[in-house]
């Protein structure tokens, strides 16, 4: 019965001997995209920069709570320059970004100071448009009151 034994160190280097070895992993080819559109939302409490290409695929992102503000301090013109100064940043550095078309949305004490901190990044802008929605018709009423 001893010589039937098997070891399990033995058993473990067969093991290591049989696995195959893990495929190189591949580096990703960095992206030089020049044009792109920037989307800027401000509402009262937030704003939200969204830099895409021109298909509107996402390159980089950021938010005033993103970029370390709290409560009502995420709703004000400083964090929205801070948001914008951090998401135009990370698309220059990571894609080369140099043109953009300006996509404002939203009503919000961000919305200038957003747009007035991207012009001045060293960024072409050749358009901004405001693309805020507008209510046709609107909400229902409320009943009329009975007297």
């Amino acid at each position: 019965m001893a010589d039937e034994e098997v070891k399990t160190e033995d058993v473990i280097v067969e093991a290591a001997e049989t696995a195959a070895p893990a495929p190189a992993k591949r580096r990703k080819a960095k992206r030089n995209v020049s044009y792109g559109h920037i989307h800027v939302l401000t509402t009262f409490n937030n704003t939200i920069v969204t830099i895409t290409d021109e298909k509107g695929n996402s390159l980089a992102a950021a938010s005033s709570g993103s970029s370390g503000f709290r409560g009502s301090k995420k709703g004000t013109a400083y964090a929205a320059q801070v948001a914008a100064e951090k998401a135009i940043t990370l698309a220059k550095q990571n894609y080369g970004l140099s043109k953009a078309d300006v996509f404002v949305k939203g009503v919000g004490l961000g919305r200038d100071a957003a747009v007035r901190t991207l012009i001045n990044q060293k960024i072409a802008i050749e358009s901004i448009r405001d693309i805020t929605g507008v209510p046709h018709g609107g909400v229902r009423p409320r009943k009329a009151k009975r007297n």
